[in-house]
């Protein structure tokens, strides 16, 4: 369903409250972070790919996070054994 901006409900539109501006620009510091942690590797020597790295920054804002603090820990967690072959 769409709604009068032609947006579909609830995706990608302003009333999603994981992509306000507050939200996008914590996104962006996480990928940041993520990747002066984990970027400067030869990705064929770790169990993780930068689409991992995307994907933590995506999870760690849409659960509520409002800060970067834990997202190391959390990348560690549930993200550097997850490389897709």
């Amino acid at each position: 369903m769409t709604n009068r901006r032609g947006n579909v409900e609830g995706i990608l539109s302003n009333e999603d409250w994981r992509y306000n501006e507050d939200r996008l620009k914590l996104r962006s510091q996480c990928i940041h972070v993520l990747f002066n942690r984990f970027g400067s590797v030869n990705i064929h020597e770790v169990t993780y790919g930068t689409q991992n790295i995307y994907e933590c920054a995506d999870t760690w804002v849409s659960q509520g996070n409002t800060t970067t603090s834990g997202i190391v820990a959390y990348f560690n967690a549930y993200f550097a054994n997850k490389k897709d072959v």
